[in-house]
């Protein structure tokens, strides 16, 4: 299962677009409100979650993927909970997806210290020791994906797709949408 955390002020486009084309390929997707089932992103979309973190099951998460967006950034950054989840799973060895501002993070987790990611520009000061790639849509470095922004939301759905469901399923998925990029 694919947990994608919802912190108040989440970047809509972040989170709903690479659930959108993971249910797509057949994956199972939560959204995991941090405190709450209904929870408003940065753009005055509120969005029913699925459960909330203190109802998640860890063990079955299989991706933890953390959208963007300052506010919901900042949410998780300030929620024991989150930190914790985030922590267990990088432990476990399952798979840490972030997008935008969400991989500073995981930057300030040490969980990228010296690992190849991206981030949005201008955000590269908070990265840490991470090896950042500007302009790059998504990055991959073993457990580890990193997105762009909210342009980059299909490329990183589409490439969470192929990590967890494969190359064949990501490209009928990018197919069916008609994506180009």
């Amino acid at each position: 299962m694919i947990a994608i955390l919802l912190g108040k002020g989440f970047e809509e486009s972040e989170a709903l677009v690479p659930a959108d084309l993971l249910r797509r390929a057949g994956a199972q997707v939560l959204l995991v409100g941090l405190d709450s089932l209904q929870v408003t992103g940065s753009h005055g979309i509120t969005v029913t979650a699925d459960t909330t973190l203190a109802e998640l099951d860890r063990d079955s998460v299989q991706m933890l993927m953390l959208p963007g967006g300052l506010g919901g950034v900042a949410a998780i950054a300030g929620s024991n909970h989150a930190q914790a989840l985030i922590q267990y799973c990088w432990d476990q060895g399952r798979w840490l997806a972030a997008i935008c501002a969400a991989p500073t993070i995981l930057a300030r987790m040490g969980i990228l210290d010296r690992r190849n990611a991206v981030c949005y520009p201008g955000m590269e000061d908070e990265m840490g020791s991470a090896i950042v790639h500007k302009g790059t849509p998504v990055v991959v470095d073993g457990h580890i994906v990193t997105g762009e922004a909210a342009g980059s939301s299909f490329a990183f759905g589409l490439k969470l797709v192929e990590i967890l469901m494969g190359a064949e399923a990501a490209a009928q998925v990018k197919h069916a949408v008609h994506y180009h990029g």
